[in-house]
């Protein structure tokens, strides 16, 4: 799915500020929602090292905190900023937590549920960690929540996005 518009759709940031993607300074930016207590949460490890290798080159991960799975991200905004940042040393945003499913989904992830995966399949998300690679054009590509961060298909992906 190409939509320009997905860029400037408004969410709130971790200070009850509204922001939207284009806010951020980033060319390139990767979508995820996140969780604390989740058996993929070590995957905030390689979303660090994504942010870490390729931010100075107009590229960023963006969190959502979500507690739609299973109750896995319980806490405060507060908490589960202390937790990435003492845990995983997040430098990346972490934001305000969002629904990611339902009628109460944020509009960010409304829209980008638009996006089928490479299976074709578009919808609802399936778990935390669900990705989605937000080009510069609006361009989205999707990727799900077992695929980890360092998979050669989206390292590969956001070094092609960044060298349009």
């Amino acid at each position: 799915m190409t939509d320009p518009a997905v860029r400037s759709i408004p969410f709130t940031d971790a200070d009850g500020n509204e922001k939207t993607l284009d806010d951020l300074g980033a060319d390139v930016v990767l979508v995820v929602n996140v969780a604390s207590k989740c058996g993929l949460t070590p995957q905030y490890e390689q979303l660090e090292e994504l942010q870490r290798l390729y931010g100075d080159r107009g590229f960023s991960v963006v969190g959502f905190p979500c507690n739609q799975f299973f109750g896995q991200e319980p806490g405060s905004v507060d908490s589960i900023l202390e937790f990435c940042s003492t845990t995983y040393g997040v430098t990346f945003p972490i934001n305000d937590k969002v629904k990611v499913n339902g009628k109460n989904a944020t509009e960010l992830y409304k829209t980008l549920k638009e996006t089928p995966d490479a299976g074709g399949k578009a919808g609802r998300v399936e778990w935390n960690f669900e990705k989605f690679l937000v080009l510069p054009d609006g361009e989205v590509v999707r990727f799900r929540p077992k695929q980890k961060p360092n998979d050669p298909e989206i390292v590969g992906a956001i070094e092609a996005a960044l060298t349009r």
